[in-house]
């Protein structure tokens, strides 16, 4: 069976991950009169069967880190729905399954961490670089085919972290001088449930933010528990968010109402960056997202420089000593209260 046939019978993993297979291009209807159409191998374009000009561009991407494995899962449970008409969507969507290579490698990647990658075009030194380059044309092409304003245009990048944390469900919101912290972006967070949202305050080469960056979309990387091997996934801890998705796919609006409170809100105070071979936490490498540590404790050190918790104590998120020089060695945050007009904000 070809790959575009295993694709148009649902199977939108498995066809992607079969590399023995070759790719092919290809375009059909659903039962619900929905256009699929499988641009290159793990990215499927679908529009609605009557497109009105006011419908979102939608990207969901999933395994740009290949071995997180539940949003792929979730990513093809949407895409088998779809295709096999038990959905009919009422926005333009770009599904992503990112990185085959590490996905069947059972790693983050296979040179380069990808998710560094999206600052702009990469010499095709590696793989990663490779599949980072033709994922932001992808994204680039897909903005420019729709009719979305700005506000329309949103990306939801997920991703589940590597070590526990205090919150099973998080969001990042991508730091931009564009307006991409809408109301209704947060809206749906809370409903589907998600337990924190960390606000950055510099920008990075992250895939959500790319799309911020570059076409004003309502970005956001989404960590959505834990990694685990396919078929090891809870995928219960995650239903309110999967419900969630489905109503953002398949309506035409979703309540924009925000619930102040119900959700902890994070802005990030600091980005330790890795200078040497001797940067070094005072914890350990697999400490719990969110661990709060005191005013004045003692977090890490780089060969003459010690970090310490500021003052009223921050959190660290992403912590990993193993990253390359000159990559984030973590994040620290701190709680903080927000104010909402047409965009989120930090109150001052």
């Amino acid at each position: 069976m070809t790959m575009l046939q295993q694709v148009k019978e649902g199977n939108f993993l498995g066809a992607t991950l079969n590399l023995d297979i070759a790719f092919e291009r290809g375009q059909w209807k659903t039962a619900t009169g929905a256009t699929c159409e499988l641009l290159s191998r793990g990215v499927l374009q679908i529009t609605p069967s009557a497109p009105t000009g006011e419908e979102k561009s939608l990207v969901l991407s999933s395994g740009v880190h290949g071995d997180e494995t539940s949003p792929i899962e979730l990513i093809q449970r949407l895409a088998e729905q779809i295709i096999c008409g038990q959905l009919a969507p009422s926005h333009r969507l770009l599904l992503i399954i990112a990185h085959p290579d590490a996905i069947n490698n059972h790693t983050r990647f296979i040179e380069e961490n990808m998710n560094r990658l999206f600052k702009g075009r990469n010499q095709a030194r590696n793989i990663d670089c490779v599949i980072a380059n033709q994922l932001q044309d992808a994204v680039s092409h897909f903005y420019s085919g729709g009719s979305a304003s700005s506000h329309q245009r949103w990306h939801l990048d997920l991703h589940c972290a590597i070590r526990g944390s205090a919150h099973y469900t998080f969001a990042v919101s991508p730091h931009s001088d564009n307006p991409t912290r809408d109301e209704v972006l947060f809206a749906f967070l809370q409903q589907a449930k998600i337990e924190a949202a960390m606000l950055s305050n510099t920008p990075s080469s992250t895939f959500s933010w790319y799309s911020a960056e570059n076409f004003s979309a309502q970005a956001l990387t989404l960590e959505l528990g834990r990694v685990a091997k396919f078929g090891e996934n809870d995928l219960d801890k995650l239903a309110p968010f999967y419900q969630a998705l489905l109503r953002l796919v398949s309506q035409p609006h979703i309540a924009s109402q925000w619930q102040d409170g119900e959700m902890v809100i994070y802005k990030v105070t600091r980005t330790l960056i890795k200078h040497s071979d001797d940067f070094r936490f005072n914890f350990p490498n697999d400490q719990a997202n969110f661990t709060f540590f005191a005013q004045g404790q003692f977090l890490a050190a780089d060969q003459e420089t010690e970090y310490f918790a500021l003052d009223g104590g921050e959190s660290v998120v992403f912590p990993n000593a193993n990253v390359a020089i000159g990559q984030r060695a973590c994040l620290l945050v701190k709680e903080t209260e927000v104010s909402l007009g047409e965009q989120l904000k930090v109150k001052d």
